[in-house]
């Protein structure tokens, strides 16, 4: 087979068969003439198998349902689970499976640094708060999309040590309390932001 290349790039541009002469499909410098397209798919109980087909699973809805961890949380419920301050991590599978999945639980403690709580016979008793407050005003940084997720028709829940929200159109809504838990006193005075009850 004769082929002719682009010298500067060394991409190929055509081919042609040497026996009948015959000019041969090339695309994007590759040649396309009777080539078999395969794509390897590792058996079942093979140790490879999990490697692609994970993500393929996440990517087109494979999931019903999937439990999330968060760092920060804002007043339209978007989510930052990968960069702390002065830290970063990369977001990894977070959008993959958080995108497409038709209901995201997000568990986390209302606040972190020195929370001590308890529960004793269904009663949740806050011993001291943390310092660091995980409601704010605004994320840090975006790695799950509120907006997005009602788009999709998502349900979304945020379950703490104290109470339970559910994503609105209009943001955060407060549908749970813990017995124990004063709403005013542990919760709606600790939030940055307004939230329907």
């Amino acid at each position: 087979m004769r082929k002719y290349e682009k010298k500067e790039t060394g991409m190929l541009t055509e081919l042609y068969c040497n026996r009948c002469g015959k000019k041969l499909h090339v695309e994007n410098g590759i040649a396309m003439e009777g080539v078999l397209p395969v794509d390897i798919a590792w058996g079942y109980f093979s140790k490879k198998d999990t490697q692609r087909h994970q993500f393929d699973l996440y990517d087109n809805g494979g999931l019903d349902v999937c439990f999330m961890g968060a760092l920060e949380v804002d007043r339209h419920g978007n989510i930052n689970a990968h960069r702390g301050t002065g830290a970063f991590a990369g977001i990894g599978g977070f959008a993959n499976i958080t995108a497409k999945t038709p209901t995201v639980v997000f568990c986390m403690t209302f606040n972190a640094k020195g929370l001590e709580v308890t529960q004793e016979k269904g009663v949740v008793t806050i011993h001291k708060e943390g310092e660091i407050s995980k409601f704010v005003e605004k994320v840090s940084s975006v790695s799950f999309s509120a907006k997005r997720a009602i788009e999709n028709g998502q349900k979304v829940l945020y379950v703490t040590e104290r109470c339970v929200f559910r994503l609105t159109p209009k943001g955060l809504k407060l549908i749970e309390v813990y017995p124990g838990v004063d709403i005013q006193k542990d919760i709606l005075d600790r939030l940055p932001f307004e939230v329907e009850v």
